[in-house]
């Protein structure tokens, strides 16, 4: 019993080593009355949700950073504007995610929503090689 509560421990080491550590996005506090810390995988995914939905010029320091996604709230609903919508998303990814390399992007109409987009993204992790899947929706033609 001992020892797998130590192989445990050390797996959840590993993979904090591994992929990184940093605050909970969305940042939460814990019952302790801390912030709460994301590692591993689920650091990884934050991560992503953080690059999606962060524009370029919201961070000072990093004003490059961001995918961008909010300059497509006024753009019609077709075929090249989801194209676009990909190609910033696959850019941004590769610029500001090196944990993770993206397999798949796919944006496709929302049929619930004619103003928005349906994006699912297919990636592995490059450590472990696991693969993993995240799904957002994007406004357009606000």
């Amino acid at each position: 019993m001992l020892n797998t509560r130590a192989s445990r421990a050390a797996t959840r080491v590993d993979r904090g080593r591994i992929f990184g550590r940093g605050l909970a996005f969305p940042p939460r506090v814990g019952g302790d009355g801390h912030l709460m810390w994301s590692e591993g995988d689920p650091n990884v995914r934050e991560s992503i949700q953080i690059i999606l939905t962060t524009e370029p010029g919201e961070r000072l320091r990093l004003p490059e950073f961001g995918a961008g996604l909010g300059q497509f709230l006024f753009e019609p609903n077709t075929t090249s504007t989801r194209q676009l919508i990909k190609d910033r998303i696959a850019k941004a990814l590769a610029a500001w995610e090196p944990r993770a390399q993206v397999e798949t992007i796919q944006v496709d109409e929302d049929v619930a929503d004619p103003y928005a987009v349906l994006v699912v993204i297919t990636y592995q992790l490059v450590a472990t090689q696991t693969r993993e899947r995240l799904s957002l929706s994007v406004q357009v033609q606000g």
